[in-house]
């Protein structure tokens, strides 16, 4: 067994040589994040002047080894999604600006959708498809739980009238516009950053920025409801979020993509290297 430490800016240089040497494929290679070093010689080699200053590294084995974590369908993914959808939708039907954001929270979207982000970057078609399956599937399923569960309120009586016609706290959900796109681009943005860097503390307010999980479960609601011009306002929000949201993660994806890119063609051709 070898330990060693490399500055963060060249772990993936570093990973990408020992599996041309073919240890992932004879043996296995682990990485560790140090939370904590006190040498002078780790603070020299994580910020040299001509490079990226240290927090600002990506790792790309360790963002493939989270999005394909988090893009794996699974009953749990999609159990997430269903509970998630139906917090909202009370939320939606007693105009609660507490329960939306707690079923923002709760939603586990944002996964597949930074994976359908890297995968473009990488040109993973494998990681693209399982992506895009695993938010299809997780949508359909909270939004078919959602009308079920809606059905039963009306059909019970515990909230025959459905959501009212003056929701002040909660109408922005099925009403799309430019802010609604800025924000999810922004937050699309926010989340690619959170996911490549050290630090992710940002994650859940990305997760609270963004109405994903309010317009699924608004769909549910309105078609359970038969209000149709709602399901059409909350599938519109939906579809702008969905967009903006991957345009955001591809822009910072792609320049983070090409400053590693530059910085392994240097390594490449270096003496060292060739040594």
């Amino acid at each position: 067994m070898i330990l060693c430490d490399v500055a963060r800016r060249d772990a993936s240089i570093v990973m990408a040589e020992l599996r041309e040497l073919g240890i992932a494929r004879d043996g296995s290679i682990s990485m560790e994040p140090v939370e904590t070093q006190l040498s002078r010689a780790a603070a020299a080699a994580g910020s040299a002047p001509e490079e990226l200053p240290f927090g600002d590294a990506v790792v790309w084995e360790e963002v493939m080894a989270r999005t394909s974590e988090e893009t794996s369908l699974s009953i749990n993914f999609v159990e997430f999604m269903m509970i998630a959808a139906l917090i909202a939708a009370v939320g939606i039907l007693i105009d609660s600006t507490i329960l939306i954001v707690g079923a923002m929270v709760v939603g586990p979207e944002f996964g597949p959708i930074a994976g359908f982000c890297v995968a473009i970057v990488q040109r993973r078609g494998d990681l693209a498809a399982r992506s895009a399956t695993a938010l299809a599937v997780g949508t359909a399923a909270a939004i078919a739980a959602t009308v079920a569960w809606s059905l039963f309120f009306k059909w019970t009586g515990i909230d025959s009238d459905g959501p009212g016609d003056v929701r002040p706290f909660t109408e922005f959900i099925s009403n799309p516009d430019f802010f609604s796109f800025f924000v999810a681009y922004l937050a699309g943005t926010a989340g690619v950053l959170s996911l490549t860097s050290a630090k992710s503390g940002a994650l859940i307010g990305v997760l609270i920025s963004v109405t994903t999980i309010p317009a699924i479960a608004n769909i549910g609601v309105a078609a359970a409801y038969t209000d149709w011009a709602e399901v059409g306002g909350a599938a519109s929000q939906l579809g702008v979020n969905l967009v903006a949201l991957v345009l955001g993660g591809l822009a910072r994806l792609t320049v983070q993509r090409r400053a590693y890119e530059a910085r392994w063609k240097r390594h490449s051709s270096g003496s060292a290297t060739e040594r």
